[in-house]
């Protein structure tokens, strides 16, 4: 007989910079979602689909879960808490270089309570951060918060026990076809990307009170048939004096973001691209639902 296949939708979930994005990417082999050390770098639910001869993992990862102060916030955490509820298996993130802190136990019981019986992974990542006297108070704890989960103990950034831990999640997986084309990594449209890829050069660039209040809106997407692919771009910030931090001295910042993100960029279409940013005040637009759904954080997506 055959080999039975698998396959499902697997929530990546956790609080703000666990690394959720990281080891989404390394699993897949390439770049989908941005990466940062700044906290809730994701704002979308974001597929990466992984097929083999014998599985199709669809990983969503989503937003870091948190507090809302904002109609960006209350997105992104409605946004999650979907994926954590639509998902075939749960796999729970946790920064185990770091004591668990009240997002971690507000998560653990949100997942605890969540309907249905879709199984529950727990990854105790930034395990090469980890002090050696910590190992056990740390894991043991983190533990207790998911009691009836198998576990691991991983890196994403080194690559530390990833292979194990897909196993785990192949084993968690329902007997079904594949959902998706063999050859789809990603239903995120390539613009999208773009757009994301420029928010992360910013985010990586840029000092703390900037990113959180940056949007991404690509105007212009045009492939050609010959030469560089043409993008032209708005960055959105929220006050005026960010926009001279942003553009810097001399154009030089906003040269630094748009070099480190065509880079980016090139590598995901594989071909040159000419890209054109301008940088516009959009004042407390992450405050403005109607300005929030706009600028592409809304379930239409």
């Amino acid at each position: 007989m055959p080999t039975p296949y698998h396959s499902g939708f697997v929530a990546v979930v956790g609080r703000p910079n666990v690394g959720k994005s990281t080891l989404m990417n390394g699993f897949l082999g390439q770049k989908v979602a941005i990466v940062s050390d700044k906290p809730q770098t994701t704002r979308h639910k974001q597929l990466g689909i992984l097929t083999r001869d014998d599985v199709q993992i669809i990983f969503v990862d989503t937003p870091g879960m948190h507090k809302p102060q904002n109609a960006l916030g209350k997105y992104m955490v409605d946004t999650a808490t979907r994926a954590l509820m639509d998902a075939d298996a749960v796999l729970f993130i946790v920064d185990v270089s770091e004591p668990p802190g009240p997002g971690d136990k507000r998560l653990a019981q949100l997942i605890a309570e969540k309907p249905g019986t879709a199984p529950v992974i727990l990854a105790l990542n930034k395990s090469d951060r980890l002090k050696p006297e910590d190992v056990l108070p740390h894991s043991d704890t983190y533990r207790a918060l998911a009691p009836n989960a198998p576990w691991l103990l991983v890196s994403a950034t080194r690559g530390d026990n990833l292979d194990e831990l897909l196993n785990l999640i192949v084993q968690t997986l329902p007997e079904s076809p594949a959902l998706y084309p063999e050859d789809e990594v990603t239903q995120t449209h390539l613009r999208d990307l773009a757009a994301e890829f420029i928010r992360e050069a910013a985010l990586n660039a840029l000092e703390q009170e900037v990113p959180h209040g940056i949007a991404v809106e690509v105007d212009e997407f045009q492939e050609r048939a010959q030469g560089p692919t043409y993008i032209s771009a708005n960055i959105f910030i929220e006050r005026e004096a960010h926009k001279k931090i942003v553009i810097g001295k001399e154009g030089r910042m906003l040269k630094q973001i748009g070099t480190a993100a065509r880079g980016e960029i090139e590598k995901l279409l594989e071909q040159k691209v000419y890209l054109e940013l301008h940088v516009k005040v959009n004042p407390n637009w992450r405050k403005d639902e109607g300005e929030v759904r706009r600028l592409g954080y809304s379930d239409k997506r």
